[in-house]
């Protein structure tokens, strides 16, 4: 099977799913799939996907997945026992073909029955895909290429230059993505010394001795649009209830579900002071940057004590040019995806997956880059932009 552990997934999702038990534990969600690759062919592949599903479903952890999970700092043994008891149940997605040769997926239930589906099922439909479109790799390629990322990184000038793994969800297979980690690790050094910091992956940060990384995605301040007191105040709410969970923990907020304007309204002195920084990944990052260390300014707070984190379709080039923008004006991470682990010569599946119901009630992200929105509801939109005060794109 493609995916043999529940490990196998990001971080985010894990603390994204404890917040979901303490705070939000009867809440009830719908996801969609989307491939943004025009004309791409994937319901021949659909009894593929189902049966690699059916194995995701039959997983549990296992007492040394779970000791992984209670030895990070920030787990709470409630939550670690809840995993013990925990299994992905196939009732809650659907997998079909369309007439158009596209393929549809949803995923319907519980919160925090369903919040572990998205990273596996989007690596499956990736690994199925290459597979069968590429039988055979052209491995060599990737390597130079790695190679090549690895010789830019290392460059004597870029000399507190570091990046992450971000790579889980379109990886070209799980082998390539241990590989090109194992790769990484040896080109380019682990930290405290070394340029690698970590990886998102939890299965592989613990396999290969690396840090795990990441905070929240989208989908925890979409849903705060159904969950919380008032659609106005929801991003507020998130950020909130984020801060009661983890007490100044894994304090990084995501500046993007609303766009940059409405964050920064709502991103007062208060989440200026309590959060640890932000993360990029929609719009134009130099521009956003610059919006944020200024933003920091004007609250009086001291850009060089927190971290802008850029995630956004990087490239290693795109990477050293945001690196020599902000050097020394504030601390910075960043988090490269696909191309890191899906970068061998051939077109890379654009698929998300995105929460798009809780509670019965449209949920939307209005990105910074239109294209990354997804919502079917063209009412709520209108309503969403006139709540938070955004033009029309």
């Amino acid at each position: 099977m493609i995916i043999n552990s529940l490990l196998d997934t990001d971080l985010y999702k894990f603390t994204m799913m404890q917040a979901v038990l303490h705070q939000f534990p009867g809440a009830q969600v719908a996801y969609k799939f989307k491939c943004r690759n025009p004309g791409v062919q994937l319901a021949q592949y659909v009894d593929e996907i189902r049966s690699e599903i059916h194995g995701l479903c039959q997983l549990h952890f296992s007492e040394e997945e779970l000791a992984v999970i209670r030895s990070m700092r920030f787990m709470k043994s409630d939550f670690v026992d809840f995993l013990g008891l925990f299994k992905l149940n196939e009732k809650y997605i659907t997998v079909q073909g369309l007439p158009n040769g596209e393929i549809d997926i949803q995923i319907k239930g519980p919160w925090l029955h369903t919040i572990l589906f998205e990273i596996p099922v989007l690596a499956i439909v990736n690994e199925v895909y290459f597979r069968r479109t590429c039988p055979m790799p052209d491995f060599e390629e990737g390597r130079r290429r790695l190679a090549t990322k690895i010789e830019l990184i290392n460059d004597a000038q870029l000399k507190e230059l570091k990046i992450a793994d971000y790579g889980s969800r379109r990886r070209f297979s799980k082998a390539w993505h241990q590989e090109v980690l194992e790769t990484l690790m040896q080109g380019l050094g682990t930290i405290p010394s070394g340029r690698l910091t970590g990886t998102s992956n939890v299965l592989f940060a613990h396999r290969l001795g690396l840090t795990p990384l990441g905070t929240m995605a989208h989908e925890y301040l979409q849903a705060c649009q159904a969950l919380g007191p008032r659609l106005r105040d929801s991003q507020v709410f998130g950020f909130e209830t984020w801060a009661r969970e983890y007490r100044g923990d894994l304090g990084i907020a995501l500046s993007d579900v609303y766009g940059i304007e409405p964050f920064l309204r709502d991103f007062d002195m208060y989440f200026c002071k309590l959060f640890d920084g932000a993360r990029h990944d929609s719009g134009d990052p130099f521009t956003w940057g610059e919006r944020m260390i200024e933003h920091y300014k004007n609250n009086r707070v001291d850009p060089l004590t927190k971290t802008l984190i850029f995630s956004d379709g990087l490239t290693v080039p795109r990477t050293i040019e945001l690196y020599k923008r902000f050097e020394g004006r504030c601390q910075l991470a960043f988090g490269i995806g696909t191309n890191l682990t899906n970068d061998l010569g051939y077109e890379p599946l654009q698929i998300v997956i995105k929460m798009v119901e809780c509670n019965g009630q449209p949920v939307a992200k209005l990105s910074d880059t239109p294209s990354k929105n997804m919502c079917e509801d063209t009412n709520y939109l209108t309503y969403l932009r006139q709540v938070f005060d955004i033009a029309q794109p």
